[in-house]
């Protein structure tokens, strides 16, 4: 099993390595399904013509408690604290087939969730009250479409399905996350970043288009596409799909990317073009060898680098870092980095940069170097746990560097002997990102230069508390001055939706007084809910932390 922290082959490591490491059967139907509202301009959108990655769609799938592959499609969850236990399972493969399966859960009086990669780090699809899932990772195509100018992906296609399609093809990419197994889905929805973002923005800067299953007044389910066009009825259904989070308005049975301002009809013209080769510096510190002093001097370091090096024009635009602060126990801290290999001097602004993090600390850490081809070094990665299923994740984003207080907070924490492997990961943002207005999208965050991913993970659901207990009291102390959260102010931004933590509606928890839809949302939550009124006026999209309807 790998350890957290511990890097043997450059190309091999995975992210959570740091951490630890179609006939029925049984009582499943297979059901043709019948095109609702034909001739309407909602079911007008064309339907792909060739289904998931095995071959020619099918009807849709339910699958219910009987049936051998109801354990699969209920565990596909990424966060082993949470199972579900829900009456019906239902595996779509076209947006036609999520109309139906949402009306026959609508029908039967069942609470429904979407699932489409997985990677929810809180229990919104396992929860015992959801008894109807709809499984989207049967739709998975991607492809240009002529008649919108721009490409299509479906839900259920993952990260590295999308990557590899879109550059092998046509030569271009999204600006969408490191961890190829994630699936697009929930993804674009939450407002996704990747190690392009300072280049190129966040993934929902780039989305043109979606096509949403919604339930109306009456209480039935159609299809709807909206544009980010000026002049389009439906735009505000769009620029909620641009950050305002998965579960909340309806289900996206497919997006649309077209870089705003693009123009023409050459589709290698209207995305970001990738990069020709990814280069990649690995950087280590042993636990043994820092002291709280060479520690925090890390610490002031890169939160000051990130303060100089955060413009949309700075040269290290292209330049993204993880830095994984482990706990003690993991015997390591982790900087990853990594540029866009063609750029001229990328070797130099890399070695400048490890210079400037390591400035007078008095440690010499250990660096390994790699240059790949763009496609095959973005693939490489991985997102697994190492057998380390259970997890408790929080985040925040820094508008400045850590504090003298916030840094020894970190120091005491990570440093002390325990067995919880803990992780506080900071991720290089701004430049590019930072250049959009925060109501242009329903991602508010646009002026911070650090995104913070804080986690613990362990396998022994005896020990729930105890790393329960470590994750929820740094995040608390971290953020002591403004009340246990990164209440949007000068410092600090909120946080990510896709990183959701349902402590932050807990009073126990958040004592700011600042309630958890403006750390998510900050000023666009009253916006989100006009849109949640006019699409979802039943509320049938909904979990613990969902756009609420308005009073």
């Amino acid at each position: 099993m790998a350890r957290k922290g511990k890097v043997s082959v450059v190309n091999e490591f995975t992210r959570r390595g740091f951490l630890g490491s179609a006939a029925a059967v049984g009582g499943a139907t297979v059901v043709t399904t019948a095109v609702p509202g034909a001739g309407t301009a909602e079911a007008a959108v064309p339907e792909a013509a060739e289904g998931g990655a095995c071959g020619a769609r099918t009807g849709l799938v339910q699958v219910d408690r009987t049936d051998r592959r109801y354990q699969d499609l209920v565990s596909r969850g990424f966060n082993g604290r949470f199972r579900g236990k829900p009456d019906a399972v239902y595996v779509v493969h076209t947006a036609d087939q999520v109309v139906d399966a949402v009306n026959r859960a609508l029908d039967a009086g069942q609470r429904i969730a979407v699932r489409s990669g997985g990677h929810c780090f809180e229990g919104f699809v396992d929860d015992p009250a959801v008894r109807a899932v709809i499984d989207m990772s049967e739709m998975r195509q991607v492809f240009y479409d002529s008649a919108k100018r721009a490409f299509a992906v479906e839900p259920g296609a993952t990260l590295g399905e999308a990557y590899r399609t879109l550059y092998l093809d046509w030569g271009v990419t999204i600006p969408a996350g490191v961890c190829p197994q994630v699936g697009v889905g929930g993804h674009v929805l939450g407002g996704g970043y990747g190690p392009l973002s300072r280049r190129d923005g966040v993934v929902a800067d780039h989305l043109y288009a979606v096509e949403v299953v919604v339930v109306d007044a009456s209480g039935r389910a159609r299809k709807v596409v909206a544009t980010s066009a000026a002049g389009d009825p439906n735009r505000e259904l769009w620029w909620a799909h641009t950050g305002g989070g998965g579960g909340n308005f309806g289900i996206v049975t497919r997006y649309w990317f077209r870089t705003p301002g693009a123009t023409g009809n050459d589709p290698s013209g209207l995305l970001p073009k990738a990069p020709k080769s990814t280069l990649r510096h690995i950087v280590t510190w042993e636990w043994s060898a820092l002291t709280e002093k060479a520690f925090t001097r890390i610490i002031d370091n890169h939160g000051a680098w990130h303060q100089r090096n955060s413009a949309a024009d700075t040269p290290y635009a292209s330049l993204h870092s993880v830095f994984y602060l482990n706990s003690k126990a993991a015997g390591q801290i982790l900087l990853d980095i990594q540029i866009d290999g063609g750029l001229d001097g990328a070797e130099g602004l890399l070695n400048d940069f490890v210079a400037a993090i390591n400035e007078g600390t008095g440690v010499e850490p250990a660096v390994q170097r790699s240059t790949e081809p763009w496609l095959r070094a973005t693939l490489a990665n991985k997102f697994d746990t190492g057998g380390f299923d259970r997890t408790k994740s929080k985040g925040a984003y820094l508008r400045k560097p850590w504090t003298a207080a916030q840094a020894a907070t970190l120091y005491r924490y990570l440093s002390a002997d325990t067995q919880v492997w803990g992780e506080v990961s900071l991720y290089s943002y701004g430049a590019k990102v930072n250049s959009v207005p925060e109501t242009a999208t329903a991602t508010a965050q646009r002026d911070s230069i650090i995104k913070v991913w804080m986690s613990a993970t362990w396998m022994d659901p005896t020990q729930d508390d105890a790393n329960l207990a470590w994750i929820r009291e740094i995040y608390r102390d971290v953020f002591a001055t403004t009340g246990g959260v990164p209440v949007p102010d000068d410092r600090t931004e909120g946080t990510f939706i896709n990183y959701p933590d349902i402590d932050l509606a807990d009073p126990a928890w958040n004592t700011s007084g600042v309630p958890w839809h403006t750390l998510y949302y900050k000023g666009n939550y009253p916006r989100l809910q006009k849109v949640k009124a006019r699409w979802d006026p039943k509320n049938v999209f909904r979990h613990a932390l969902s756009v609420r309807l308005p009073d």
